[in-house]
């Protein structure tokens, strides 16, 4: 059985310190001039409609009219191929995630868009483990426990659509555990929850912030997280490593990016007010009791950060045998 070492992020607090150019230097162009528009590419309720919201919020001061636009499907895709094909202005913005940005160039035969050349690097956001959360009916409550069941009958695992960490987390747990778990990739979050809440399938490896308040509210079972160290918001909850399959490791991340060129200036305007956002006290603590760990940084971190992730995750989806569904 072939072994991976999916390591997300382990170099992140040196790629996102690295660049030197201080930022307040260059953040002196005058954005927004109209209204700004945030594309996610999921529906409402996750973690990358969270960090869109909160950036509204806060940018609400700054004279301009601040929108938040969920436009869900083909693994989010749909939803940055908008972005990718809007002017240059810095006023068409998407919340990127592993997947729209890292995985899906491996796992869809034809990308509407180039990940890395048709975007502007704004920032990156912040990172979260998955944790894997089954029906309260499923008959298992540890890693070991679900493997000895799903070798004796089929299960599935519900996911917000091909190509997203959420897929390639069970992906990984199928070819790490030895068994063939069922993928049901659904249009978001909002679509397959309903099915996992009332047993249609019976797991999914969800973002934490969405998936938390579910599990403390007693309507799901909380079996692991996907992170290599316990999460902070939930450390009770072991890792999917601790629990019997110690080459697992899987996160999440979400960065910000516009279309394609963006003046510099205006760029780094952007990336000055969303750093002055992710450092509000109250902004910090919302986003960490959600399980998402903070991590800024200049735009030539994130591009770097996304270079990285693809080869990484393209050498998951080759391994694995992953497909788009």
């Amino acid at each position: 059985m072939p072994r991976f070492r999916v390591r997300l992020l382990a170099a992140l607090p040196a790629l996102l310190l690295g660049a030197a150019l201080p930022l307040a230097a260059q953040a002196q162009a005058a954005w927004p001039t109209k209204p700004v528009r945030i594309v996610v590419t999921f529906p409402p309720g996750g973690a990358p409609d969270t960090l869109a919201r909160v950036l509204a919020e806060k940018w609400g001061g700054l004279g301009q009219p601040i929108t938040v636009d969920n436009k869900p499907g083909a693994g989010g895709n749909i939803g940055a191929d908008i972005v990718a094909k809007a002017p240059g202005d810095g006023h068409t913005l998407v919340i990127g995630t592993v997947g729209t940005h890292a995985i899906n160039p491996a796992l869809y035969s034809k990308m509407p868009y180039d990940h890395l050349k048709d975007f502007t690097p704004i920032t990156f956001l912040a990172s979260t483990p998955n944790l894997l959360v089954v029906n309260k009916t499923v008959p298992a409550n540890t890693v070991k426990e679900l493997i000895d069941l799903a070798k004796k009958q089929p299960l599935s695992f519900a996911s917000a659509g091909s190509g997203t960490s959420i897929h390639l987390s069970g992906e990984l747990f199928n070819t790490l555990a030895g068994v063939k778990m069922q993928h049901i990739p659904y249009k978001g979050r909002a679509q397959a929850i309903p099915d996992l809440l009332g047993g249609r399938v019976e797991m999914m490896f969800d973002n934490m912030p969405s998936s938390l308040p579910l599990v403390k509210s007693g309507e799901l079972k909380a079996i692991a997280v996907t992170s290599a160290k316990r999460s902070p918001a939930a450390p009770n909850i072991p890792t999917i490593a601790e629990s019997g399959l110690p080459a697992f490791e899987a996160t999440s991340w979400f960065a910000l990016l516009g279309s394609p060129g963006i003046p510099r200036d205006v760029q780094m305007r952007i990336n000055a007010e969303t750093l002055k956002v992710l450092a509000m006290p109250d902004v910090k603590e919302k986003l960490a009791g959600l399980g998402l760990d903070i991590n800024t940084g200049t735009p030539e971190a994130l591009t770097t950060l996304m270079q990285a992730e693809t080869v990484k995750w393209a050498k998951v989806v080759k391994e694995s045998g992953a497909k788009a569904d």
